[in-house]
């Protein structure tokens, strides 16, 4: 019997090898995490800054569970982005119907985009990885060139988690080489 799907450690494993089953599970999750806390918490006399508090200790690791592992498409970023949006604004308690732009949104609660904490957790993870012994397994599988008869399947190709983090280098001004010899360099401290 072959299966499509199954949870392991906390995550969604797929057979596509994608993370958007992932992410829309997570984003689920921690959707309804927050539609429990609405007239608790949410709908409170609590201080927004308490609100907060309470957003990024308890809903935000919820989503943010193994998220520094996962391939993020444009549609997943638009997705992620979106329901920190419908957070924040539950967390301010705007209704729907209510005229407030993203940006006074972000500027009232002064939080980044969810998609940049990822960006920031990914960015961590490769350092920490990058740092690691030249023949530590994590290091040897991420850095690993394909065999000489490798092809690539026909169609458009997957998006990788190290093509992210080269995404996400790009946006920093930095190639995947230079950054390999920043951290080199941090480490050995010179």
């Amino acid at each position: 019997m072959v299966v499509e799907e199954f949870v392991y450690l906390g995550s969604l494993i797929h057979s596509s090898t994608g993370s958007t089953c992932d992410i829309s599970r997570q984003s689920a999750i921690t959707h309804a995490a927050m539609q429990s806390l609405d007239n608790q918490i949410w709908r409170s006399r609590l201080t927004i800054s308490t609100k907060l508090k309470l957003y990024n200790t308890c809903i935000l690791p919820i989503f943010l569970y193994g998220s520094d592992c996962w391939t993020i498409s444009k549609t997943d970023a638009r997705k992620i982005d979106a329901l920190d949006q419908w957070c924040l604004r539950m967390l301010l308690g705007i209704k729907w119907y209510q005229f407030v732009r993203n940006d006074d949104v972000r500027r009232l609660t002064k939080q980044p985009k969810l998609t940049a904490i990822i960006q920031s957790h990914k960015l961590t993870l490769f350092g920490h990885i990058m740092r690691m012994d030249d023949n530590a397994d994590a290091k040897r599988i991420l850095l690993a060139s394909r065999p000489a008869d490798w092809r690539r399947q026909l169609g458009r190709p997957r998006i990788t988690w190290l093509s992210t983090v080269q995404q996400d280098l790009k946006q920093h001004y930095l190639t995947l080489p230079e950054a390999a010899i920043w951290l080199r360099a941090a480490l050995c401290g010179g």
